[in-house]
Protein backbone atom coordinates (compact mmCIF):
# COMPACT_ATOMS: atom_id res chain seq x y z
CA UNK A 1 0.00 0.00 0.00
CA UNK A 2 1.20 3.43 -0.35
CA UNK A 3 0.26 6.75 0.56
CA UNK A 4 0.80 10.13 -1.70
CA UNK A 5 1.16 13.74 -0.69
CA UNK A 6 1.56 16.39 -3.39
CA UNK A 7 4.46 18.80 -3.09
CA UNK A 8 4.35 21.53 -5.74
CA UNK A 9 7.41 23.17 -4.79
CA UNK A 10 10.80 23.16 -2.64
CA UNK A 11 8.89 25.33 0.31
CA UNK A 12 6.39 21.91 0.54
CA UNK A 13 8.89 19.21 -0.14
CA UNK A 14 10.53 20.97 3.19
CA UNK A 15 7.48 21.05 5.44
CA UNK A 16 6.60 17.53 4.41
CA UNK A 17 10.64 16.80 5.38
CA UNK A 18 9.66 18.46 8.78
CA UNK A 19 6.63 16.31 9.00
CA UNK A 20 8.58 12.99 8.28
CA UNK A 21 11.48 13.86 11.12
CA UNK A 22 8.56 14.93 13.66
CA UNK A 23 6.91 11.27 12.82
CA UNK A 24 10.19 9.21 13.35
CA UNK A 25 9.01 8.28 16.84
CA UNK A 26 11.87 5.65 16.81
CA UNK A 27 14.22 7.95 14.35
CA UNK A 28 16.79 4.61 13.67
CA UNK A 29 16.25 2.76 10.47
CA UNK A 30 16.45 3.40 6.80
CA UNK A 31 14.98 5.82 4.03
CA UNK A 32 15.00 5.78 0.95
CA UNK A 33 14.31 8.30 -1.55
CA UNK A 34 14.14 7.84 -5.69
CA UNK A 35 13.16 9.78 -8.28
CA UNK A 36 14.85 11.48 -11.17
CA UNK A 37 17.47 14.21 -10.84
CA UNK A 38 15.81 17.58 -9.30
CA UNK A 39 13.09 16.05 -7.88
CA UNK A 40 13.88 16.79 -4.76
CA UNK A 41 15.26 14.30 -2.79
CA UNK A 42 18.45 16.35 -1.69
CA UNK A 43 16.08 19.12 -0.75
CA UNK A 44 13.82 16.46 1.18
CA UNK A 45 17.12 14.92 2.91
CA UNK A 46 18.63 18.22 4.07
CA UNK A 47 15.39 19.72 5.51
CA UNK A 48 14.91 16.27 7.33
CA UNK A 49 18.27 16.46 8.74
CA UNK A 50 17.80 20.25 10.19
CA UNK A 51 14.45 19.06 12.12
CA UNK A 52 16.08 16.34 13.21
CA UNK A 53 18.49 18.48 14.96
CA UNK A 54 21.63 18.60 13.06
CA UNK A 55 23.07 21.88 12.68
CA UNK A 56 26.14 23.59 10.99
CA UNK A 57 26.88 22.42 7.33
CA UNK A 58 24.70 19.96 5.93
CA UNK A 59 26.03 19.37 2.23
CA UNK A 60 24.87 17.18 -0.50
CA UNK A 61 26.88 13.86 -0.16
CA UNK A 62 26.70 13.66 -4.07
CA UNK A 63 30.93 13.56 -4.41
CA UNK A 64 31.29 12.06 -0.91
CA UNK A 65 29.06 9.56 -1.44
CA UNK A 66 27.81 9.34 2.60
CA UNK A 67 28.04 12.53 4.78
CA UNK A 68 27.70 11.52 8.38
CA UNK A 69 26.14 14.14 11.06
CA UNK A 70 25.05 13.71 14.84
CA UNK A 71 21.88 15.16 16.30
CA UNK A 72 22.51 14.42 20.02
CA UNK A 73 23.13 11.09 20.67
CA UNK A 74 21.48 10.26 16.73
CA UNK A 75 24.24 9.44 14.17
CA UNK A 76 22.64 9.97 10.72
CA UNK A 77 23.83 9.38 7.43
CA UNK A 78 23.09 11.05 4.05
CA UNK A 79 24.34 8.81 1.24
CA UNK A 80 23.67 9.81 -2.45
CA UNK A 81 24.35 6.60 -4.93
CA UNK A 82 24.19 8.07 -7.89
CA UNK A 83 27.83 8.27 -8.66
CA UNK A 84 28.13 4.59 -7.29
CA UNK A 85 29.59 2.06 -9.90
CA UNK A 86 29.11 -0.80 -8.35
CA UNK A 87 26.99 -1.66 -5.25
CA UNK A 88 29.82 -3.78 -4.10
CA UNK A 89 31.55 0.18 -3.36
CA UNK A 90 29.68 0.75 -0.22
CA UNK A 91 31.58 -2.17 1.51
CA UNK A 92 34.44 0.80 1.31
CA UNK A 93 31.86 3.28 2.33
CA UNK A 94 31.06 1.16 5.29
CA UNK A 95 27.65 0.41 4.99
CA UNK A 96 28.10 -2.78 7.64
CA UNK A 97 28.65 -0.45 10.64
CA UNK A 98 25.47 1.00 10.22
CA UNK A 99 22.90 -0.18 12.66
CA UNK A 100 19.32 0.54 11.82
CA UNK A 101 18.47 0.03 15.45
CA UNK A 102 20.82 2.62 16.65
CA UNK A 103 21.51 4.94 13.63
CA UNK A 104 19.15 6.99 10.75
CA UNK A 105 20.46 6.30 7.38
CA UNK A 106 18.76 8.55 4.32
CA UNK A 107 19.96 6.55 1.05
CA UNK A 108 19.31 8.38 -2.44
CA UNK A 109 19.79 6.57 -5.45
CA UNK A 110 19.50 3.06 -3.27
CA UNK A 111 18.85 1.66 -6.37
CA UNK A 112 23.07 1.58 -7.21
CA UNK A 113 23.37 -0.15 -4.14
CA UNK A 114 20.99 -2.86 -4.54
CA UNK A 115 22.13 -5.76 -2.59
CA UNK A 116 23.82 -4.13 -0.34
CA UNK A 117 22.12 -1.64 2.13
CA UNK A 118 19.97 -2.89 4.77
CA UNK A 119 16.25 -3.15 4.79
CA UNK A 120 14.44 0.06 4.14
CA UNK A 121 11.39 0.46 6.72
CA UNK A 122 10.10 3.57 4.45
CA UNK A 123 10.54 3.88 0.36
CA UNK A 124 9.92 7.62 -0.64
CA UNK A 125 9.29 7.50 -4.31
CA UNK A 126 9.31 11.11 -6.31
CA UNK A 127 7.09 11.45 -9.76
CA UNK A 128 6.36 14.06 -11.88
CA UNK A 129 2.83 15.77 -11.15
CA UNK A 130 3.05 19.06 -12.86
CA UNK A 131 3.52 21.91 -11.79
CA UNK A 132 5.23 20.20 -8.85
CA UNK A 133 5.91 16.31 -7.24
CA UNK A 134 3.65 13.27 -6.20
CA UNK A 135 5.77 11.71 -3.41
CA UNK A 136 4.64 8.07 -2.91
CA UNK A 137 5.25 6.51 0.09
CA UNK A 138 5.51 3.00 0.94
CA UNK A 139 6.39 1.27 4.09
CA UNK A 140 8.85 -2.20 4.01
CA UNK A 141 8.97 -2.51 7.95
CA UNK A 142 6.36 -2.86 11.20
CA UNK A 143 8.57 0.79 12.20
CA UNK A 144 8.34 2.32 8.44
CA UNK A 145 4.32 1.78 8.79
CA UNK A 146 4.57 3.67 12.05
CA UNK A 147 6.01 6.39 10.69
CA UNK A 148 3.57 6.20 7.92
CA UNK A 149 0.53 5.73 9.75
CA UNK A 150 2.05 9.33 11.91
CA UNK A 151 2.46 11.09 8.52
CA UNK A 152 -1.42 10.72 7.74
CA UNK A 153 -2.56 11.45 11.12
CA UNK A 154 -0.37 14.85 11.08
CA UNK A 155 -1.27 15.83 7.45
CA UNK A 156 -4.91 15.87 6.18
CA UNK A 157 -3.97 16.31 2.58
CA UNK A 158 -2.86 13.14 1.92
CA UNK A 159 -4.09 11.48 -1.55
Amino acid sequence: MSVFFDLPDEAATAAFARRLAKSLDTPCGVILLQGDLGAGKTTLARACLRALGVEGRVVSPSYTLVEPYNAGPLRIFHMDLYRLSDPEELEYLGVRDFDPGADLLLVEWPEHGRGWLPAADLCLQFQDAPPGRRLACRAGTARGQQWLENLVADDESVG
